[in-house]
Formats: structure tokens, sequence, C-alpha cells
């Protein structure tokens, strides 16, 4: 999905504000200092938390609505968008897309045991999961095992060729353990900001 640029806002002629319905005086005088000279302190503020929230549930958010959404004006809004970015806590946009609708009917949770632990060998492993497309996200685990997989197939016997043909063949592998989906309750949730909620 192409990602909508977040152009910067005009700025406003000396002398006069850049207003909206939502930023009235009173508005303006609880925002904080950083707003107007676009400096931006070490730690998240409840703006912040409320432009993760809106765009963690609609990323095509335009600057305009984004910043109607979360009660600022279009400047300073942009300005928080970027610094989120450049922080690397906002780290891209991207298209949800079900993967039944595209032909992907099985994902299986594959644990992972490693033939040995040391540093090299480890490294070796991780940069082999990395480039299987069929790998949609791997973590260390703590337990038996060394990681754990999650991989999608088109079909249980696509993932039985792909085990044997694929995974079992890279490097350090010791053994696997094989769950599969029975049916998703909760998949792709925004992340909870309930922490951040009194920065």
């Amino acid at each position: 999905m192409p990602i909508r640029e977040r152009n910067a806002p005009k700025t406003a002629k000396a002398g006069k504000t850049l207003s909206g319905a939502s930023e009235g005086s009173s508005a303006s005088a609880a925002q904080p200092a950083r707003d107007a000279d676009g400096n931006h302190g070490d730690k998240l503020d409840r703006y912040d938390v409320a432009i993760l929230d809106a765009l963690q549930r609609d990323a095509r958010l335009s600057n305009a609505e984004l910043a109607n959404r979360i009660g600022l004006s279009a400047a300073p809004t942009w300005r928080r968008v970027k610094w989120l970015e450049a922080q690397g806590i906002i780290t891209g946009y991207r298209a949800e897309i079900d993967r039944r609708r595209i032909g992907l009917g099985a994902l299986a949770f594959v644990r992972v045991d490693a033939e040995r632990n040391n540093a090299d060998a480890t490294r070796a492993l991780e940069d082999a999961i990395r480039a299987l497309p069929e790998v949609v996200a791997c973590h260390y685990i703590s337990g038996a095992g060394t990681f754990e997989l999650q991989v999608l197939t088109t079909d249980l016997d696509a993932y039985s060729r792909w085990a044997m043909d694929t995974l079992f063949k890279l490097p350090n592998v010791k053994d696997i353990h094989t769950s599969f989906s029975l049916g998703e309750v909760k998949s792709g949730a925004a992340l909870p900001l309930g922490h951040l909620r009194g920065a």
C-alpha cells in the first residue's frame, strides 16, 4: 500500500496563529512550550501517546485529520509525528492483509532447537531465518528450545514440504516442534499504551 506522505503544514503569517476548531486560547495555553518552537523533550506526553494511538488504528489519517483527532493544530502535530519517526518509535506504515484471502491458510508456531548454542552458530541461524519469507516472526524463547517462529504457508502439506526441504536444512538446526493455529481469536492488535497515559 502506498504510504501517504505527511507534508509539512503551511506556516502562519506573522501575528497570526495556526488555529482550528479544537484549539482555542485555553487549549493553546495548555500545550507545552515545545509546540511553539518545534523542540521536543525526552519523554512522551499525552499528545504523543494520542498520536501513537490514532495512527495504530488508522495510519492513513492525513496530518489535518490527525491534528483534529488529538486536539492540536497542524504544525505541532506534524513536528511530533516526525520526531516520533526520527526516534524510531514509529517504524513504518503498513497495510494489514487478510492472509486467508491470499491463500495462506496455515499458521504454524515452530519451536526450533539449535544444535550448538554458541555465538557464531546462533548468528548463522539467525541470518538464515531472517532470509525466509515464510517466517513472519521469530523470537528467542526461555525454557526448552532456542527460537519460536511464526510461519505462514498455503496449507499443511505445503508446511510439511517447507519444513523438510528448507527448515531442517538451515545451519545448526537440531530439531523442530510444530503446533498449528486452529483459529485466530485476536491478531494484529494495537500495542497497549495505558502505561504511558500518565506521561
